[in-house]
């Protein structure tokens, strides 16, 4: 009964962490999806399809899951995007360079997996995607009164957007034979809160929430002994409306989470060594809110403007060397095309998730028999895009940049 008791408590406490933290965590990397959703995985940049290294895969692939026996996982992240703007002969923003504030955030995650009688595996897992989020200080616009007042980007008062999104899974999985697969229905939890909007005729600065539903699936497949193959989809989320940002997302407060597809492999070329290899894409472009064009028509309207996303690509790279029995080092590389365009860096001043290439080191360090300490550090490279505003804001040109640091921690207990 006490054995039973103490992973029950354990889960419940690190899903209480994880839903207290939600108004406070962001991770941009892949537009505004993580680069990975557990330690480890970030130690491989992301890495992992075809691959199951702990009960966290399941948030890459519901089918690792069934290759995991019973472990409680906890990690946190430090995530510091580092992301500003810089505006030439523009009267939309205050001329010169104005870097965004709030640079450090948590990012906790937890999975619980429980093996049952009939050789299948049930998984419990909590994380986030984050990363449009912005805090821009006030700043002196001596052009304010060319668009009739107003504040926030264009007449210098405080400035930003803060979204979050949490994930709460369940994965059902099972091995059979060299085939394993995965479900995973999945709540999402977002919220949102923007001030300093004038600009854009926003006037709300409060917290709101939406909520849906969806799934991710997936399956693995081990072609040979040093092969396996994975495959893994997650659908769309339909969320209910951001109602106090009606005049800011399309139709009317509308803000779903897009779909996702990733492939890869797994190849161990000799017993100590792993290689991995990931291709993803995230179709931000059929969400209006992300993926419309930021001149396609009123806010909040049906089909009105968006942020302008294109679809993002990701290769991934990663490698894992078993050095001994207790020490195992990691190393990832992951490329993911920019989503936004010079033709749209006039809304995405507020998002800039504009990162596209992303290293990654880690590793595990056994501390007993059945603990594992798991850590890991990224660093995404520097990349700006610079665009013209329309003349219906004024001209001139904004150039966005960003780079990101991050350092993982966490804690597995095998049971």
């Amino acid at each position: 009964m006490k054995s039973t008791l103490k992973p029950r408590l354990a889960g419940t406490a690190a899903l209480c962490l994880v839903a207290a933290l939600v108004p406070e965590f962001a991770s941009a990397t892949e537009g505004y999806f993580a680069l990975g959703y557990g330690v480890a995985q970030r130690g491989v940049a992301g890495a992992g399809v075809a691959y199951s290294q702990d009960g966290m895969s399941s948030a890459i692939n519901p089918a690792a899951a069934a290759s995991v026996g019973k472990e409680f996982s906890l990690g946190v992240q430090v995530f510091s995007p580092r992301r500003s703007y810089t505006g030439t002969d523009t009267y939309f923003v205050a001329p010169g360079k104005v870097e965004s504030g709030h640079e450090y955030f948590l990012v906790p995650n937890f999975s619980y997996n429980m093996p049952l009688q009939n050789g299948a595996v049930l998984n419990f897992a909590a994380y986030g995607n984050g990363g449009m989020n912005t805090s821009y200080p006030a700043v002196a616009n001596p052009n304010c009164g060319y668009f009739g007042g107003g504040s926030g980007v264009l007449c210098g008062g405080k400035a930003g957007v803060n979204l979050n999104q949490l994930f709460l899974s369940v994965t059902y999985a099972q091995k059979m034979g060299r085939l394993s697969w995965g479900v995973a229905p999945t709540v999402a939890v977002q919220s949102f809160s923007a001030r300093g909007l004038a600009a854009f005729g926003v006037t709300a600065n409060d917290t709101d929430y939406s909520t849906g539903v969806g799934l991710r699936a997936g399956v693995q497949y081990e072609v040979s002994p040093q092969l396996t193959l994975g495959l893994s989809a997650q659908t769309r989320f339909e969320m209910s409306k951001l109602d106090d940002y009606s005049n800011l997302f399309e139709n009317g407060g509308d803000f779903d989470i897009p779909a996702s597809i990733t492939a890869g492999l797994a190849y161990h070329p000799r017993p100590d060594v792993t290689l991995l290899l990931d291709y993803s894409k995230i179709f931000y472009s059929d969400v209006g809110a992300v993926g419309n064009a930021t001149d396609a028509g009123p806010m909040g309207a049906p089909g009105g403007a968006g942020f302008g996303w294109d679809d993002v690509d990701v290769i991934r790279l990663g490698a894992e060397w078993q050095q001994t029995p207790d020490m195992i080092w990691r190393v990832g590389y992951a490329h993911a095309t920019n989503p936004v365009g010079p033709e749209d860096v006039s809304l995405n001043i507020l998002a800039p998730g504009i990162v596209e290439d992303h290293v990654s080191f880690g590793g595990s360090k056994m501390l007993s028999d059945n603990d594992r300490l798991d850590f890991s550090v990224g660093y995404a490279l520097s990349n700006s895009v610079k665009g013209t505003l329309p003349a219906s804001m004024g001209g001139g040109t904004v150039k966005l940049e960003m780079h990101q640091f991050s350092a993982s921690v966490g804690w597995t207990r095998r049971f």
